[in-house]
């Protein structure tokens, strides 16, 4: 096994949940797989006994968190709680539903106006960000392990369109097991292997111009709003971070998690896996409102961020859906009822792709000059 599928099963009993917690309380890591972890986090090669001892390590702890969370939680289909597309001027816990301020679900015209203004500005760039006929445009994907494993079938599926713009590189910057805590650190390891993952990709971080987020807050146990909060505290310390680090970087889509009422190993569980919307609402609301430190555009005083739009809502309530009849299914989930399965990263993928190919402000980069963009969507 290599060591980037090492990584990953690792970082899913990182983030499984709090009853993981429980059972390395019960049964401490031994000796021998600690250091194999820390040959893992390192990038060191293992040998077949260690991969072998890995392997079962990570199946019994599963089995153990497993165990845990179902002890006290059942997993269920639906929820009853209404997409916040669906929700318009309705409240949940006496927050208006909406994707915009008052429960509005179309961008602000002038919000929109800026993003298509930015978008014409993206062009190929060379290594060092300067406008080359040869020169990429590298979109970026930050985030934790669902969008790690999401993010590879977007970039697959985006290369078959035959109008897919031939300057556009796609960089799956995820990292299992990544909270939204740790992705708002700058000094936090994650971005280190942030540049690597640009660095194996052939470009550079000049080249950056647009990026794909979603973030999360793990282990979610507080009432609403106090974890939504923190996320969306959390996202737009990452946005200061993107600034910095990328200084070509112009637009940033931000996306929330799917449902996650099927978890068997806790995680990212309902109600907080809807009340994610919330956070990225806010982050929006902020920058819509004009708040300094969300200033995108240099005729109103520093840039402090990127220009934010969302990109796109996954949030449905499991089999009951949304209006538009997207629904999440236990088959969209692996064994853990937490992960994206194969189907299900395709479903999310088509999404994105749906999006990336139609949204104003990503069609005149994302596209080849004249190409037609996607319809529909599931």
């Amino acid at each position: 096994m290599r060591i980037r599928e090492l990584k990953l099963l690792l970082a899913l009993l990182i983030c499984a949940g709090s009853a993981i917690a429980v059972a390395q309380a019960a049964n401490p890591v031994p000796p021998e797989i600690d250091a194999i972890r820390q040959k893992i986090a390192n990038g060191t090669p293992l040998t077949p006994e260690e991969q072998t001892s890995i392997q079962a390590f990570r199946a019994q702890r599963a089995k153990e968190t497993r165990e845990a969370w179902l002890k006290d939680h059942t997993p269920q289909p639906s929820t009853g709680l209404i997409a916040l597309p669906d929700l318009e001027t309705g409240t949940y816990k006496g927050e208006q539903g909406g994707l915009y301020p008052g429960g509005s679900n179309v961008i602000p015209v002038r919000h929109l106006k800026s993003g298509i203004k930015l978008a014409r500005t993206v062009r190929p760039l060379d290594a060092v960000g300067h406008p080359a006929k040869d020169g990429k445009i590298v979109l970026l994907a930050i985030g934790f392990s669902n969008p790690f494993m999401e993010f590879p079938v977007f970039m697959k599926d985006a290369a078959a369109e035959k109008s897919l713009n031939p300057h556009l590189v796609m960089v799956n910057g995820c990292v299992p097991g990544m909270a939204s805590s740790t992705i708002a650190n700058q000094e936090a390891q994650y971005w280190q292997q942030v540049a690597r993952a640009i660095k194996d990709a052939g470009v550079m971080p000049q080249q950056v111009q647009a990026v794909w987020l979603k973030e999360v807050v793990p282990l979610p146990k507080m009432p609403f709003p106090v974890e939504a909060k923190q996320l969306q505290s959390d996202m737009e310390r990452t946005l200061h971070i993107l600034h910095d680090r990328f200084p070509n970087l112009k637009l940033t889509y931000l996306a929330t998690r799917t449902y996650g009422g099927y978890t068997e190993v806790g995680g990212s569980p309902e109600p907080w896996a809807y009340e994610t919307g919330f956070g990225v609402k806010w982050v929006i609301a902020d920058q819509l409102a004009g708040k300094p430190e969300m200033n995108f555009d240099p005729k109103k005083g520093a840039v402090e961020v990127p220009w934010v739009e969302w990109g796109p809502y996954f949030w449905t309530d499991g089999v009951n859906g949304r209006k538009d009849g997207f629904v999440y299914l236990r088959e969209d989930v692996g064994d853990d009822g937490l992960h994206p399965s194969p189907r299900g990263q395709v479903k999310i993928a088509k999404l994105l792709v749906d999006f990336f190919a139609n949204d104003p402000t990503t069609r005149p980069w994302f596209l080849a000059r004249g190409g037609a963009g996607k319809t529909g969507g599931e």
